[in-house]
Order: C-alpha cells, then sequence, then structure tokens
C-alpha cells in the first residue's frame, strides 16, 4: 500500500520533472528559475547561493513546504491523488492563492446550492473550513474527477486570458496547456 508521504514524494517528483532546470528566459515573466522554484520564492526560503546551482533537494523542500503543505496537499490526496497533484501543480505554476481559489470556487459550484456544505469564503487560503468541505464533498459520493476537471478548467481558463492580455505569454501557452492540463 502506497503511503501518503511516497505519493507526496511521486506528486512532487512529477513536477520537478515538468519544470525541468535552469531558465532564464527574458520573456519569460517567472524570471530566473531552477527546478521551477523562481528566485524570490528561492531566497525567500533561505536559498542564498547561484539560482544555475541551485540543488534538486533543496527544490523538493521548498515544494512539500510552500506548495504542498500550503495547499493540505495530505487533506487533498485523502480524496484523491490526482486532486492533490492538480491543485499542487496549479499552485507551482499560478500560485497558491490563485489555486486555492480555483478549489474554493471548484468546491463552492459543486456543493448542490449549499446542501452538501456551506459555500466557503474564496480567499485562496486553504484552511479547515476548506478542508471539511473536502471531506463532505469526499462522503457525499460524488466522483473526486469532476472537482480535478472543474480546477483544471480554471487554470486553463486562465492561461488563455494571460496569453490574451500579454501578447508574449502566447509563446508559453501552447505548452502550458498541454503539460498541465488533463483530458
Amino acid at each position: 500500500m502506497t503511503t501518503t508521504r511516497e505519493l507526496r514524494d511521486r506528486i512532487i517528483e512529477g513536477v520537478l520533472a515538468r519544470e525541468g532546470g535552469y531558465v532564464d528566459d527574458p520573456d519569460d515573466s517567472g524570471g530566473e528559475t531552477n527546478h521551477g522554484i523562481t528566485v524570490a520564492v528561492a531566497r525567500a526560503f533561505g536559498y542564498t547561493g547561484s539560482m544555475r546551482s541551485m540543488p534538486r533537494d533543496v527544490a523538493r523542500r521548498i515544494y512539500v513546504e510552500r506548495y504542498w503543505q500550503a495547499l493540505a496537499g495530505d487533506t487533498l490526496e485523502a480524496l484523491s491523488a490526482t486532486l492533490a497533484e492538480e491543485v499542487v501543480d496549479a499552485g507551482v505554476n499560478c500560485g497558491v492563492a490563485r489555486a486555492g481559489a480555483w478549489l474554493q470556487r471548484a468546491l463552492n459550484v459543486l456543493n448542490r446550492g449549499g446542501t452538501l456544505y456551506a459555500d466557503l469564503v474564496v480567499d485562496g487560503a486553504v484552511g479547515r473550513m476548506t478542508a471539511g468541505a473536502l471531506r463532505e464533498y469526499a462522503t457525499s459520493g460524488r466522483d473526486p474527477a469532476a472537482l480535478v476537471r472543474a480546477v483544471d478548467s480554471l487554470q486553463g481558463a486562465f492561461y488563455v486570458e494571460l496569453a490574451e492580455r500579454r501578447e508574449k505569454d502566447e509563446r508559453f501557452v501552447y505548452g502550458w496547456l498541454l503539460q498541465r492540463t488533463r483530458p
């Protein structure tokens, strides 16, 4: 049987594989990154070295602390490993608060008019109330795939809207959609 930690590590390894190594593309609004970690995030977590030589284990630690824990990855994974992967990956690419808000919005529209659980305040913070709604969703018999698709749809719409606002992002949107959205 696979443990939560093993699933978390597998999901983070998948993110690391998708993100690749060192990138410093002047057209990328994310700026200098390594293993998908921006220089700003690396510095916030105490990494002071060259981004080009940032070790993979530093990136892995940041993914656990900044993304998995902030987005209640263990709670998400208890409902669906695919949901945990979707929300954490969205957090890495679009920001933790935005991914949390997408999860909350999806939960709100899937709660049968508030009969399964109360609507959540969409603040992007995946805390006690969001975790409670996830547990209620899980026990309602509703398929977690609908929740995954809702979050994924919001992420895809964000990418399209971003490229519509910032023409330079049209160069990236094809890859974003291909790698990050699920059929």
